[in-house]
């Protein structure tokens, strides 16, 4: 690479990310200056791939600047000078997020905040040099927005520590509006036993404090709140997490319980496998005491405590009650056997995630199937089976991916047959169109043994 201030940028950050490595107590004093033109043409470059879509929109979404990544780019070097400079000035101010809601599979919405391109450009920044230092102190347990880390890979975890250790018990967890209910400070003293920083310090705290539009209205967020959806986000909710839960749970939690167990974490979503009961009580309630500690409450009919693993189905049969399930990422886990009779973990699509899928093919296809023709829509069709199956194929999940794809197969007869009276066609002709134009079969991508 030649000796550009951008490859000096990057040789900075891999200097930065191995004294991180080499010495957990050290504090960085320096850091705002990474933030140059040239590091920052990098960041709006991969922002390309990186274009949030909203549900039912043509085209990327835009922040409240109404800027587009394309439009951005026309003038970039002078964009990002000025951009450079006003943040040396400390005269740059993010703009507010829009925020706008996208469904949950419970019937409730999800705030999704779009951010002004150049917050993006800034926060893809701050993001990057943040994930230098953090990521050689985040812990094993955590999977969720991380480099080279995924659900998938939390699911094998999950599955390893209930098919392997000697775990009886799940303690379930849920931060009741993790990210609304950050409160700045306290995020802002768990950043500084890292970072001494300055300027860093006072950007973060200024994205912190930007606030959000909803309904052409400014709502402040001045004590609490991050943005979900925005690129920052995910990897300030890492930091605060690591120290309130991962690092308390190593370093407290197993030195107060006599039994085994373990806590693994994607975002803000984590599962505890025990165990005793008397431990899994005393790590519920711990959880609780700590989040409050941090200005965060638990969800009090999401958090509780299960019997769970090896014997649990003989002895929900002698309780004369049905053996307990839980769910994590989308999948509904239960107790199950192999052909043997030896036990083993089952997992299959949750219930509520199951509907919705299935809700949204169906609103895609009656929306579709009269705007262009079915052979261009097709492709599509099986890019979104394809898709469903990258995340949902994962072990002891068939028949719930055979079920969707039947599902998906009825509901394409039912809108194809709506388009109107001459297009019309039997059930004998339509498994003949099926076979000749197939879509794709359930597979299992993941596999976990």
């Amino acid at each position: 690479m030649p000796d550009t201030e951008k490859g000096k940028t990057w040789r900075k950050l891999s200097l930065i990310s191995k004294r991180a490595e080499r010495d957990p107590n050290f504090t960085f004093t320096s850091l705002g200056h990474l933030l140059n033109e040239e590091f920052l043409k990098d960041c709006y470059k991969s922002l390309n791939r990186d274009t949030v879509k909203l549900p039912r929109k043509k085209g990327p979404a835009v922040g409240v600047d109404e800027v587009s990544w394309e439009e951005y780019g026309k003038n970039l070097d002078k964009n990002l000078e000025n951009l450079v400079e006003r943040m040396k000035k400390k005269s740059y101010k993010p703009l507010p997020v829009k925020r706008v809601y996208i469904p949950k599979g419970n019937g409730e919405k999800r705030p999704l905040g779009i951010a002004a391109i150049e917050n993006q450009i800034v926060e893809k920044g701050i993001k990057i040099i943040l994930e230098k230092i953090y990521e050689e102190d985040f812990l094993d347990m955590s999977y969720g927005f991380r480099p080279k880390r995924n659900a998938h890979q939390a699911l094998k975890e999950l599955n390893d520590e209930i098919m392997f250790k000697p775990v009886s018990y799940i303690v379930e967890a849920d931060i009741k509006g993790f990210f609304d209910n950050v409160t700045h400070n306290r995020l802002m003293e768990l950043l500084k036993i890292r970072i001494k920083a300055p300027s860093l310090l006072f950007l973060i705290k200024r994205f912190l404090k930007a606030g959000y539009i909803e309904n052409d209205k400014l709502i402040r967020t001045d004590s609490q709140g991050v943005a979900q959806g925005s690129i920052l986000s995910p990897i300030l909710a890492n930091i605060f997490l690591h120290y309130v839960l991962d690092e308390w749970f190593e370093e407290v939690v197993k030195e107060h319980t006599k039994g085994y167990s373990k806590i693994i974490r994607y975002a803000d979503d984590f599962i505890c496998v025990v165990r005793y009961k008397k431990d899994a009580g005393k790590i519920r309630k711990g959880i609780e005491n700590r989040l409050n500690k941090y200005g965060l409450k638990t969800n009090s009919r999401k958090t509780k405590v299960i019997s769970f693993g090896r014997l649990e189905r003989e002895n929900a049969e002698k309780e004369d009650r049905k053996p307990n399930t839980f769910d994590f990422l989308g999948f509904t886990h239960y107790c199950d056997k192999s052909r043997k009779g030896n036990f083993k973990l089952g997992r299959k699509t949750a219930r509520d995630k199951f509907r919705k899928a299935a809700k949204k093919i169906n609103n895609w296809l009656r929306n579709i199937r009269n705007i262009i023709k079915t052979k261009k829509w097709w492709k599509i069709l099986k890019s979104k089976l394809r898709g469903h199956y990258q995340y949902y194929g994962v072990s002891e999940n068939y028949k719930a991916l055979e079920r969707y794809y039947y599902r998906v197969i009825n509901l394409v007869y039912k809108w194809m047959n709506r388009r109107s009276e001459k297009s019309w066609m039997s059930t004998k002709d339509y498994s003949k169109y099926i076979r000749h134009y197939p879509l794709p079969k359930p597979k299992i991508v993941h596999r976990f043994y």
